[in-house]
């Protein structure tokens, strides 16, 4: 809210947060972020998700930061204010290295600046129509630079292993499943937001972020107010300043008409 030159930014984790199970948002939140828009509040997307991805489900919302990837990229209005890319050489070794602990068929995902890659055995949008445009690879010879890479490890020893490899990468494991991100080395959420603010002018303490998962314990921790949702890991509760509602409940809408309209 602009109030004598201090911008405050709502910033939402998606999934698990401000969409639903059924990867919507709800028509009630919505309008509470549209009245928060009108009092001077910046409304801000944090998501592991690619931004090709996250646009897909945001409609005509038009966040005025998003931050994508883990952390990868960040955009402020229609400008872009960094980017953290592996190399393509890089890429291809963290692939190599993958397939080589875990097995050839060993599923992968990769964003790239403009494109989501997979080679699932299963086509994920007949499972998930909301995965948006994906191109299939198989990873053998995949030469391209790359925001993120996640690779499903279904051995907790193995993904250390291979983490301890990787010096040169951030590597979290996401808790709906087996999936780990690899990011460059401190390209993280809070990290994002850390350079958001430097480049923005903004103070973290004006900032509150709402969250679930594992990734976003960073980011609740460091910003003036982190938010969990009813619905998040214990863990992210434990550190949160505040829990609301879960997601499917319009937690978020109902934080938003008592705190903030």
């Amino acid at each position: 809210m602009q109030r004598d030159n201090v911008v405050e930014l709502l910033l939402f984790d998606l999934d698990g947060t401000l969409l639903k199970t059924d990867k919507t948002i709800s028509e009630r939140i919505l309008s509470a972020l549209r009245e928060c828009r009108e009092k001077g509040y910046l409304i801000g997307i944090s998501t592991s998700r690619s931004e090709q991805n996250c646009l897909s489900f945001l409609g005509d919302l038009s966040p005025d930061i998003l931050i994508t990837s883990g952390g990868a990229r960040i955009k402020k209005d229609e400008q872009y204010i960094f980017s953290a890319v592996f190399s393509s050489i890089r890429t291809k070794e963290i692939i190599s290295l993958a397939r080589e602990v875990c097995g050839n068929d060993v599923e992968i995902t990769v964003d790239t600046i403009d494109s989501h890659y997979w080679n699932y055995k299963i086509d994920p949008q007949e499972i998930d129509k909301s995965w948006g445009e994906s191109i299939w690879s198989d990873f053998s010879d995949f030469s391209e630079e790359a925001l993120k890479i996640c690779v499903e490890i279904f051995d907790d020893e193995i993904a250390r292993k291979i983490a301890s490899d990787l010096t040169d990468c951030d590597v979290i494991r996401f808790s709906d499943g087996y999936w780990y991100k690899f990011t460059r080395k401190d390209v993280t959420k809070e990290n994002a937001i850390l350079v958001m603010c430097e480049k923005c002018d903004m103070s973290i303490n004006d900032i509150t972020s709402f969250g679930d998962d594992l990734a976003d314990i960073g980011m609740l921790k460091m910003t003036g107010k982190g938010i969990a949702m009813g619905n998040a890991l214990d863990e992210v509760k434990e550190i949160a300043d505040i829990v609301i509602g879960s997601n499917d409940d319009d937690g978020i809408a109902e934080y938003i008409e008592k705190n903030i309209l």
